[in-house]
């Protein structure tokens, strides 16, 4: 799964807790991370999605200095710096939950030409928990590629991009029975979708 989450301040917490960097004594871990995936397709779209759930357990916070030490699922415990896009940070207590849902997800949909011109569009949005509430924060980028096809080889399932910015890639077809309407001067539109959402829960003993 690819890690390129923004850095919403939690958000970048918990890449610090995934990529682990002390270790200690804590509590009993969390659930292990849950990992659900699918691949849905209809004629001239492909979409494949996945979505990754992931508990830690708050072991102590230095309200101070911002940091607040977390135990993952395998027990390895770490630290991590909260940023200061995290307001609510005085609402972690040990033995909360931290939360962390990741989602991704790539559509890609056959255009003829004259439906989509080549191009690259992203678009940001996040948002996070109100004052007094208990911290949450959501992240979500979706990046549009519309690229056109110019080389195909249906025989190896192999198929050529020219990118909007006049590179060109060629990439095999998971499946190639996916290629067989495509024709040279079509487009694929590719739409790759990330976003974490992440919340700070009550353990079952507060």
């Amino acid at each position: 799964m690819r890690n390129t989450w923004m850095a919403l301040g939690a958000a970048g917490a918990v890449a610090a807790m995934m990529a682990g960097c002390a270790t200690g004594k804590a509590t009993p871990p969390p659930p292990a991370p849950v990992a659900l995936a699918s691949v849905s397709e209809k004629p001239g779209q492909v979409v494949e999605e996945q979505v990754v759930s992931v508990a830690a357990t708050v072991v102590k916070v230095d309200q101070k200095a911002r940091v607040v030490t977390l135990r993952k699922a395998d027990g390895e415990v770490v630290d991590v710096q909260v940023g200061d896009e995290v307001k609510n940070l005085p609402q972690v207590k040990k033995g909360d939950q931290v939360v962390a849902t990741y989602y991704e997800s790539i559509a890609l949909t056959l255009r003829k030409p004259g439906e989509a011109k080549p191009g690259i569009e992203t678009a940001d949005a996040a948002g996070r928990a109100k004052p007094g509430e208990k911290p949450a924060g959501l992240a979500a980028r979706q990046t549009t590629v519309t690229a056109t096809v110019v080389g195909l080889n249906k025989k190896q399932g192999t198929i050529t991009l020219k990118g909007p910015r006049g590179k060109t890639v060629t990439v095999t077809a998971r499946d190639p029975k996916r290629l067989e309407p495509v024709k040279v001067g079509d487009l694929i539109e590719a739409v790759y979708t990330e976003a974490i959402a992440i919340s700070v829960e009550k353990s079952a003993k507060q």
